[in-house]
């Protein structure tokens, strides 16, 4: 193997380890090694705090997971949804606090079974109901532009997010922070590019993903680092467990430390031991962690769904949080399956009840752990479905509801508005086909995030990062109107 070959190599074999996957969009190397600018990283924190995205790869029909229980309402909705309609009778119910919208979640279980509700989505309702609840529901989410009505949108009177109802397009739009930028940025990668000073560690990346590369975490400097579900995966090549490896790996890194006379060969040699140090030191700050959290989660041999088992690995990282010397993360978790044009029935309650179980098992480590209060989990995905039935599923929509929890949280509540569940004539917030417009749009839902997160209230803060935030207002809790939504609080 000659040198341009060996390196070659190399660089691949990285790419799945340390965030090097965003090299396809903007050749990431070039940004490794650089020196964050001060105006992208003068934001400190002064307490630790972790976002955790959970993305629902496939649009998740989140119509049939959040359903109206009162009777009139439960009526119109079985109407329009026809076979795929969830009993009301088996309906878990939900008990807010501070609304008298009556909803249930579906029960995680095939309906018309008569079998229980699946134990996780029990758990999940009992949580939102107690006393200071810490799970909230925000009602039809979705990328838009401006307010949007039936009525701008027949007359195409308004300007509307690109490509809507495409999958790859509409999950961008999700993780950008707004839905007419083009540059695929996201908007946990400014806040990592904003508050990247603040970790003692600056080798790690706060952007941590177990499910690859994504556009959420992209950023102008900060680069990803990528851990599996199960487990941190070493650079093959070199890896010092193998029985030969000596002599590749000697030869690698005598090449690597040079002479280096090109730029692009100093900021890929500085880009790649700095791959190789992320990795040994987060497997030994994981190696504590290692049966920690089996009580809540199960042991990985017994773990039968993907989310669950990426979300124990990032329990797993944030307790090694003062190990490598982090006070603000920002997390990416995603789970697919949700494209139910066919087989709904059969499959979507299984997703539903993986997404109950990750959550409030998630939510119970943060408790184990005893910073619930400093981490917050989120859901979304790149639209909901059609209200319509297409016979054996339902087809891609726009608007949907998405689940926040967290110690911080505001829970107990709905925020934003449901929309009209009606048949597509006589429903105000159908563009057509059963496709609902979202009342509350991703930049509200992100803002308030960010805003616990430590994102300030101006012109450096939201201003930079959700630019079009003051276009929308919420009137649901306070009466009043805010961009943002009041699910969690400002951060202090």
């Amino acid at each position: 193997m000659n040198r341009r070959d060996l390196l070659k190599k190399s660089l691949c074999l990285a790419a799945s380890t340390a965030g090097f996957g965003a090299l396809s969009s903007r050749f990431s190397l070039a940004h490794a090694a650089t020196v964050y600018s001060k105006a992208q990283r003068s934001l400190l924190g002064n307490d630790y705090r972790a976002l955790v995205c959970v993305f629902l790869y496939g649009g998740n029909d989140s119509f049939n997971f959040i359903v109206p229980r009162d009777a009139s309402a439960h009526a119109t909705y079985a109407a329009t949804r026809g076979s795929i309609a969830v009993p009301r009778s088996e309906l878990v119910s939900l008990t807010p606090t501070a609304s008298g919208a009556a909803y249930g979640l579906h029960p995680g279980v095939e309906t018309g079974t008569a079998a229980a509700p699946h134990a996780a989505i029990t758990a999940l309702a009992n949580l939102f109901n107690q006393a200071n609840s810490r799970v909230a529901i925000v009602a039809n989410t979705g990328p838009l532009l401006y307010p949007t009505t039936k009525t701008q949108y027949q007359n195409e009177s308004v300007p509307l997010p690109p490509q809507l109802y495409s999958h790859d397009d509409q999950s961008a739009w999700w993780q950008t922070p707004t839905a007419n930028s083009f540059d695929r940025i996201g908007w946990g990668g400014l806040l990592a590019d904003r508050f990247g000073i603040s970790n003692p560690n600056q080798n790690l990346a706060m952007t941590i993903s177990t499910d690859g590369d994504n556009v959420y975490q992209t950023a102008e400097d900060v680069v990803p680092y990528f851990v599996s579900p199960w487990g941190v995966d070493r650079i093959d090549n070199i890896d010092p467990t193998w029985s030969q490896p000596t002599a590749r790996r000697n030869a690698l890194y005598q090449l690597l430390n040079g002479p280096l006379n090109n730029p692009l060969e100093r900021t890929y040699a500085t880009g790649f031991k700095r791959t190789v140090s992320n990795y040994e030191q987060v497997i030994s700050a994981l190696q504590p962690s290692e049966t920690t959290f089996d009580a809540i989660f199960g042991a990985d041999n017994t773990i039968d769904d993907y989310l669950t088992r990426q979300l124990k690995m990032v329990a797993r990282l944030i307790s090694a949080r003062d190990t490598l010397n982090m006070t603000r993360q920002i997390f990416f978790v995603g789970f697919g399956g949700f494209d139910t044009h066919d087989n709904q029935a059969t499959d979507h309650p299984g997703l539903l009840a993986a997404i109950a179980n990750g959550l409030t098992k998630f939510y119970q480590a943060t408790q184990q752990m005893g910073i619930a209060n400093q981490v917050t989990a989120f859901t979304a995905s790149e639209f909901g479905r059609t209200l319509t039935n297409n016979g054996d599923g339902t087809d891609h929509g726009w608007g949907g509801h998405q689940l926040v929890i967290g110690g911080a949280v505001n829970g107990g509540r709905f925020y934003g508005r449901f929309p009209s569940l009606a048949t597509s004539n006589s429903n105000p917030d159908d563009a057509g086909w059963g496709q609902i417009i979202p009342t509350t749009s991703v930049d509200q839902y992100a803002w308030t995030l960010a805003r616990w997160y430590g994102l300030p209230d101006d012109a450096g803060g939201r201003g930079l990062v959700f630019p079009n935030v003051t276009r929308f207002t919420d009137i649901s809790q306070n009466g009043t109107g805010s961009h943002h939504l009041g699910f969690l609080p400002a951060a202090v």
